[in-house]
């Protein structure tokens, strides 16, 4: 019986309600130590009826074996792996050590985790139950939370109690507090005396497992009333502290087998007993209900019994008992055996040993062929600490870094390179301290000063490796793209021409974004279209991809700039550089938008944004969300482009952003247009400082600055158009301009030329506002059965784009010409009824994926993704899936 839990009880039963109706949950239940989480999992195992069960509970001692508790949880659902696509079940055989090949990223390992538990649940309903979730590993968290923030529709339930840390942000959080008194009470003794009774109650601060455990520990006396009134310690170490009175009663070898298997903490009785431990001093602890053995594992009854026993013991019977456990260990066939002895090596050393050290730097190189990116870099961190050598101590240091950068543990990663010896001059090691470090500032400091650090550290990077300098230096102009700082990039611009010539598309390019940040226009753009030509993109791997796609934009090139994006996040998908993922996906999405499919390039950019918060990216959040409110604008979507937009240029500005920035008011600019508002378009858009987005905005802040009434303010921005569009040479930025000088010189002929240039052009959002501003100058020049031709094209174009606020203004112009439009209508976009999500599976589905494949590419699992599809084909009018081919022909978002 569970008392003063009633509420805690409402919510897991609602939880697992849900999952037997096939809707999946997740709940994280957080409170100190000895709080009553336990005895909740208890309770929802109890209440499990009809359901799968799986239980895992976390071991401090194997904190840093990658994957070892993500094994503990599945191990009696292993049998199903062969269920899973095959390279989900490569990479989840490598991870838990069941394969030889190794998994090629973590995130890959989370949606195996994903689809073995809705393989579990089956037709059923699943619950997943993990205790101690603290002291699990990183990479078994990662693959969990991974796994619990994209159930929906496989009827998997998953709880977590956890102490401490743990992070799981967009889980649902229980947080458990101390029993109220009347609860306390009910757990305590009958027979204590009334003031002793209130003490308890008041210094276990409602903590069950105190109120449960300090009357066992009173002497005689203190029953009797005698209890110190000198001030109360923490209610852990309490409870600690009436443990190890239980332990200190115990004969010698039940305490030695206690510490062997705390120091152990795998729980398996071969190497426990390997190691020293007797039987009988087992089956003594055993009977002290202080462990319980089944079968061949030992488990502690409470984890605080496992700290009180290893923290009574002498300094030297611990380190006496990890150098057992090492030799108990040595030559054993299990998989993690050998990670496990160096660790036990490792706890035994008492000063520096270069031998140990040496195998923990193998153990890391084990843990990264498991993607175990936290696991690696504590076994080089452990290494550094037991290196003598300052030189080596500071390579392994900035391994360690690398590694825990790679494992999103940013802060961490720069503690670890702020350790390491400034002086060394390895280039390699060198290099490796200024990524981790230009990271960790770019992603939650600013660029300018990420671009700072490169420019600080690479003047000794230059002397011993041109190669690590040209890279460094080509990332100092990213950072100051992003920064809109044109002196950064001209510093590392001039630094970059002084070394020996490089012949590199990414150094081509990335003086030409030098050049455009300084103004030379002309310039920019002759280096950057040198940097895409097709035949320079050959043999680039994804960074390098992804850094060309970028300088798309500010070319003008949009059909490109969707081709190199779709080829960087299929590639990154396909070898698994998930951290690139988010950049591809950003970009591609911009892209997707620029071409006018909105639909997907809602979809790519929210599944970016989802992936983004997953690895903690800060700056990139804070892109794709403006990039985000720039479709929505081109919607009209009022209320959620606003949104996004100005939380977008809010964490933008406070974190330096500029470019980011720019695009979030370019969106507020184009939405306030399209709402007819000029004045409050014109004060957006003269607000984006000069970057690649104050060039392609200038046509919009011409359009706003002529419909507000100050034709004055029209000649810079004018000026910056048409150069822009004078060297970029595209059908669409040629019409655009066209279409400027129009409105500003009031000349038709433009106008004529610029529609028909919109005719070989690929957006046809800029057409539908050529005609639109066409029929508007028609109009007004009383030519209204002209003007009835332009406005009926536009809106045409309007409707089918779903550009409601830019079509519900063609309709007013056509109203006024005397025309009565039809009603709003998308008829080349069947899919518009569906969720962004609904969307990537039909498109996908449509296209001949199975859910399987569907699942893999979105980050799903089979099973939600048959959900989708269940949602999605009334909407759609159809019945089966085969009819998905009709829509895909009739509909151009699915090209």
């Amino acid at each position: 019986m569970l008392y003063g839990r009633a509420g805690e009880q409402a919510d897991i039963e609602r939880l697992l309600a849900e999952a037997r109706t096939g809707q999946s949950g997740a709940l994280v239940i957080r409170g100190q130590a000895g709080i009553g989480k336990s005895a909740l999992l208890d309770y929802a195992a109890g209440r499990a009826e009809g359901m799968r069960v799986l239980r895992g509970v976390g071991i401090e001692s194997e904190a840093e074996l990658p994957f070892a508790a993500l094994h503990l949880l599945l191990r009696t659902g292993l049998d199903r792996i062969h269920a899973l696509p095959d390279v989900q079940a490569t990479a989840l055989n490598g991870a838990l050590g069941l394969g030889d090949i190794a998994p090629e990223n973590r995130f890959l390992v989370g949606l195996a985790t994903l689809s073995l538990l809705s393989e579990l649940a089956g037709d059923g309903a699943l619950l997943c139950l993990i205790d101690d979730a603290q002291w699990f590993d990183q990479a078994s968290v990662d693959a969990l939370v991974f796994a619990a923030r994209r159930l929906e529709a496989e009827g998997v339930a998953m709880i977590f109690a956890v102490r401490t840390g743990f992070p799981a942000a967009g889980l649902p959080e229980l947080r458990l507090g101390g029993l109220d008194s009347a609860a306390a009470a009910a757990l305590l003794p009958a027979d204590l005396l009334p003031q002793v009774r209130e003490r308890l109650i008041e210094e276990s601060d409602g903590n069950p497992l105190a109120l449960i455990e300090l009357p066992a520990a009173l002497s005689a006396e203190q029953r009797a009333g005698r209890l110190s009134p000198v001030g109360a310690m923490p209610v852990a170490d309490r409870v600690q502290e009436a443990f190890q009175t239980q332990i200190a009663a115990l004969a010698e070898p039940a305490r030695i087998a206690l510490l062997i298997a705390a120091a152990d903490g795998s729980g398996e009785l071969e190497t426990v007993v390997g190691a020293g431990a007797s039987l009988h001093g087992l089956e003594s602890a055993e009977r002290s209900r202080l462990i319980e053995i089944r079968g061949m594992i030992v488990g502690f009854r409470h984890p605080l019994i496992r700290a009180a026993v290893y923290q009574s013991a002498p300094v030297t019977q611990r380190l006496a008992v990890h150098q057992a456990l090492a030799d108990a260990l040595t030559g054993s066939a299990a998989t993690d055996a050998a990670d496990r002895r160096v660790w036990h090596l490792a706890a035994a050393a008492l000063g520096p040993d270069e031998d140990v050290a040496r195998e923990l730097e193998e153990a890391a190189e084990r843990a990264r062929t498991r993607s175990g990116h936290a696991a690696m870099a504590a076994a080089y961190e452990r290494a550094a600490e037991l290196t003598a050598d300052p030189v080596r101590r500071s390579g392994r240091l900035a391994a360690a870094a690398l590694a825990a950068s790679d494992a999103g543990l940013m802060g961490r990663a720069a503690a670890l390179a702020d350790s390491a010896t400034p002086e060394v001059d390895d280039p390699d090691v060198m290099a490796a301290l200024i990524q981790v470090r230009v990271h960790r500032e770019f992603e939650l400091g600013t660029p300018l000063a990420a671009g700072r650090i490169i420019m600080d550290g690479v003047s000794r990077v230059v002397a011993r490796s041109c190669e690590w300098a040209t890279w460094l230096l080509v990332e100092a102009i990213r950072c100051a793209w992003f920064a809109g700082d044109a002196r950064l990039a001209e510093e590392a611009a001039a630094s970059l021409c002084a070394l020996p010539e490089v012949d590199s598309p990414l150094v081509s390019g990335a003086l030409g974004l030098t050049r455009l940040l300084s103004g030379d226009v002309g310039g920019g753009i002759k280096l950057m279209g040198e940097a895409v030509d097709v035949h320079a993109l050959a043999g680039l791997g994804v960074p390098g991809l992804t850094f060309t796609a970028s300088l798309c934009f500010p070319l003008g090139r949009a059909i490109l700039y969707e081709e190199i994006t779709g080829q960087a996040v299929a590639d990154c998908r396909k070898s698994g550089m998930i951290g690139w993922l988010t950049f591809a996906l950003q970009d591609h999405g911009l892209a997707q938008g620029w071409l006018c499919r909105y639909g997907e390039a809602r979809a790519v950019l929210n599944a970016g944004l989802r992936l983004a918060a997953d690895l903690g990216y800060e700056h990139r959040i804070s892109h794709i969300t403006c990039s985000l409110a720039w479709v929505l604008a081109h919607q009209g979507d009022v209320e959620e482009c606003r949104a996004n937009a100005e939380e977008g240029v809010a964490r933008a500005n406070a974190q330096g952003l500029v470019l980011a920035a720019a695009i979030g008011r370019w969106a507020l600019g184009l939405l306030e247009l399209g709402l007819g508002r000029p004045d409050a378009a014109l004060q957006q858009l003269e607000a984006i400082p000069s970057t690649g987005i104050a060039v392609l905005s200038a046509a919009d802040q011409v359009e706003a600055a002529i419909r507000s009434g100050r034709p004055e303010r029209t000649k810079e921005p004018l000026a910056r158009y048409l150069a822009w569009a004078r060297h970029v040479r595209q059908p669409s930025s040629d019409a655009i301009a066209l279409r400027c000088r129009a409105l500003v010189e009031e000349d038709e002929a433009h106008f004529v030329h610029a529609v028909h240039l919109h005719e070989e052009d690929t957006q046809p959002y800029e057409q539908a506002r050529t005609q639109l501003a066409y029929g508007e100058w028609l109009r007004r020049a009383r030519r209204r059965a002209d003007a009835r031709v332009q406005l009926r094209g536009a809106l045409e174009i309007f409707d089918r784009l779903g550009s409601e606020l830019w079509a519900e203004r063609a309709r007013a112009e056509l109203r006024a010409t005397g025309d009565v439009p039809a009603a709003p209508r998308r008829a080349d976009d069947p899919l518009s009824v569906l969720t962004p999500q609904e969307r990537q599976v039909v498109r996908l589905a449509a296209n001949g994926a199975s859910n399987r494949d569907i699942a893999a590419q979105l980050f799903l699992s089979p099973r939600t993704v048959g959900y989708h599809l269940y949602k999605a084909f009334p909407k759609l009018g159809i019945t089966s899936r085969a009819q998905l081919a009709a829509i895909a022909g009739s509909s151009s978002v699915l090209d």
